[in-house]
């Protein structure tokens, strides 16, 4: 709490308004230690502009004028968790498509859900980050096409998280604009899209059925939200982390596992882990580990 206060004394009314410049080094040495200390969220030095400009799309809704005014707000345990989801959302890349890095998907289609097929698992797979659903829903059409005509729709189920609120009431409404399809295999749009409008589809009501979300914040516990996951599938989140806390969270998904089942990272996202339960899965351009037992 004396941290907190004394970074609250360092800002002087004399500071320049947000709205006219970036941060300077003390506010953006403030910011950074404050968004990864609350919500774990890493801000490299040189992305300062892209800061500033989140920091600012949230100023102009609560009305504040400075940063030093929006920050003594966050700091000071005035502001909801709801403000700081949605400042989280404004400080994070939701950008995203259906079946996206092909090397991964396809890890999942010939290796993944094969291997699962073949134990008679049940099949539940954990989409981290999961923003806008389209992963999650890409990961529940390669499984419903696997495991309905063998052993039933209902053998499987698929659950997204996400830290944002605004991305996750978009994945659950499961409405999409038309060109989203263009990533999307004809056989499976033509299963599991329903067209709306002109311009937007919906994901068919069955397949939805076997999708959830749920707003997680990986920093904020030591113990797994999940069990026996055969598949989780993590791209494109740990890039806002710095390398300590991405061992702490991939150290976090390996408990979260079966033995057999498998972690998928993006590639380049985490060089030369290792655990003493996982084993690295050789497959195309993938970066993806086994846990062994």
């Amino acid at each position: 709490m004396a941290e907190v206060t004394e970074h609250v004394q360092a800002y002087g009314e004399t500071r320049p308004e947000a709205g006219n410049s970036l941060l300077d080094d003390k506010q953006l040495e403030d910011w950074t230690r404050l968004l990864e200390n609350r919500m774990g969220l890493f801000i490299a030095p040189e992305r300062r502009s892209f800061l500033a400009r989140g920091l600012r799309a949230r100023m102009r809704v609560t009305g504040c004028h400075e940063f030093g005014e929006y920050y003594r707000q966050l700091s000071s345990g005035v502001a909801s968790m709801q403000e700081w989801s949605l400042l989280v959302d404004c400080l994070t890349v939701h950008e995203t498509c259906f079946f996206r890095h092909e090397p991964s998907m396809r890890l999942v289609e010939e290796v993944v859900l094969p291997t699962a097929l073949q134990q008679a698992q049940h099949f539940q797979a954990w989409s981290v980050g999961c923003a806008t659903g389209e992963e999650a829903y890409s990961l529940a059409m390669l499984a419903d096409a696997c495991f309905r005509e063998r052993m039933g729709s209902e053998c499987f189920g698929v659950t997204g998280t996400d830290i944002s609120l605004p991305s996750l009431r978009h994945a659950r409404s499961a409405v999409y604009l038309n060109r989203r399809c263009a990533d999307i295999r004809q056989g499976f749009v033509d299963r599991y899209c329903r067209k709306l409008t002109a311009s937007r589809f919906e994901i068919e009501a069955g397949l939805r059925e076997r999708v959830c979300f749920a707003q997680l914040n990986l920093r904020d516990g030591e113990t797994p939200p999940f069990a026996n996951m055969n598949l989780i599938y993590c791209q494109n989140l740990l890039i806002y982390y710095d390398r300590q806390r991405r061992l702490e969270i991939v150290n976090q998904l390996a408990q979260s596992l079966r033995p057999g089942g498998v972690l998928i990272l993006g590639p380049g996202e985490l060089l030369d882990w290792e655990h003493p339960e996982m084993e690295r899965v050789r497959y195309e351009d993938t970066l993806a580990y086994r846990r062994t037992h």
